[in-house]
């Protein structure tokens, strides 16, 4: 990026060829529940969109955040330029903002996540998940298979061969659905959004869908059955060349019968069909540990093949030092809590559940 850099308001609308978070899509829905969107066009050594969402966290104090922006190449001197990004930001975004919360996109493989340094950005929080595994979609269905671990290939045949049924389902099936999300919630002891916070999350996407050029992705509810029992089902976005597993709910019925296993497989195809170059099962621990509370999401996800990859995650560049620094005080007694409570759960964790995107 050049010495000059230019940061413009934009319309929300120009940002449609941006990825899933970097949506008008995306911000239109979190809009809905207590954040702002703001739209900008930056201009340096190329020109981009920005998506920047921001709410208020106390009276006089709101954070801003970024979700796997900008959406560029990761750049020489990355941190250097989030930081010039942010200051020219500034000036654009609400006077109480205390902070921008930066969570880019750019993924490194290896065993570890990398690591921004600069003195005016801090580590915070991660909100999306900084680890996750993509799968390319580029072969034919064997190739998936075969890249596969076989215990994983077996449980994809074992829940066809037990009679698992894989359908389609739409808004009318989402409370179904959703019953079953709070049934793993409790079971998992996970948080999740209000029921409404998922019906308007598919209402966006048929408004995306029938809007010409609207950009937005297309949302599938794909429900495994037994017999006429529901077992389990996910949320899968299918958005320009990318597939997204958002968010997954399983009875404690039927768990012998591998329902997960066909739900993904079925959710793989039907990337693939729809053109889809690649399937982000978007979150996993940073790496193998029996001792992680989800080491079971991990060997279950890594089973399905694909690349391990790690990204920065969030890093807090503070605007209002004082707010920003009670802030982030603040947080850490809150996640030293809430990581003590995770230690103290039974080991193994779950096979597909997590936080879904967007949550801080």
């Amino acid at each position: 990026m050049s010495t000059e850099l230019r940061v413009e308001p934009a319309r929300l609308d120009s940002l449609t060829e941006n990825p899933l978070l970097q949506n008008p899509f995306w911000a239109r829905h979190k809009e809905r529940f207590g954040w702002q969107a703001h739209s900008f066009t930056c201009t340096g050594a190329q020109t981009f969109g920005l998506l920047v969402l921001s709410r208020q966290i106390i009276p006089g104090a709101r954070l801003a955040y970024v979700p796997h922006g900008p959406v560029i190449p990761e750049p020489p001197q990355a941190a250097d330029v989030l930081v010039r990004l942010g200051e020219a930001l500034a000036p654009l975004l609400p006077a109480s903002t205390m902070l921008i919360r930066w969570d880019p996109p750019w993924c490194a493989g290896g065993g570890t996540n990398p690591a921004l340094e600069h003195p005016q950005l801090k580590k915070g929080p991660d909100i999306q998940p900084a680890s996750t595994v993509v799968i390319s979609l580029g072969g034919a269905e064997e190739e998936l298979l075969a890249a596969m671990k076989a215990k994983t290939r077996y449980n994809i045949r074992l829940s066809l061969k037990k009679g698992v049924r894989v359908s389609e389902g739409g808004e009318a099936e989402l409370a179904a659905w959703y019953e079953l999300y709070r049934e793993t919630a409790r079971r998992d002891r996970i948080s999740l959004h209000s029921f409404e916070y998922y019906r308007q999350l598919f209402a966006a996407g048929a408004a995306a869908a029938g809007a010409e050029k609207a950009g937005g992705p297309r949302l599938l509810l794909l429900l495994a059955h037994a017999g006429e029992e529901l077992l389990a089902g996910i949320i899968v976005a299918l958005h320009r060349d990318t597939a997204t597993y958002l968010y997954g709910a399983s009875s404690n019925r039927g768990r012998n019968m591998m329902p997960n296993y066909a739900l993904q497989w079925r959710a793989l195809q039907l990337a693939r069909e729809a053109g889809c170059r690649s399937y982000d099962l978007f979150g996993i621990p940073p790496r193998s540990d029996p001792g992680h509370p989800m080491h079971g999401l991990y060997r279950f996800k890594t089973g399905f093949g694909g690349r391990i990859l790690h990204r920065y995650g969030c890093y807090d560049l503070a605007l209002r030092r004082l707010p920003a620094g009670c802030y982030r005080a603040a947080e850490k007694l809150r996640n030293s809590y809430y990581r003590g409570f995770l230690k103290r759960r039974r080991p193994g964790g779950v096979e597909h559940e997590r936080r879904g995107p967007g949550r801080p």
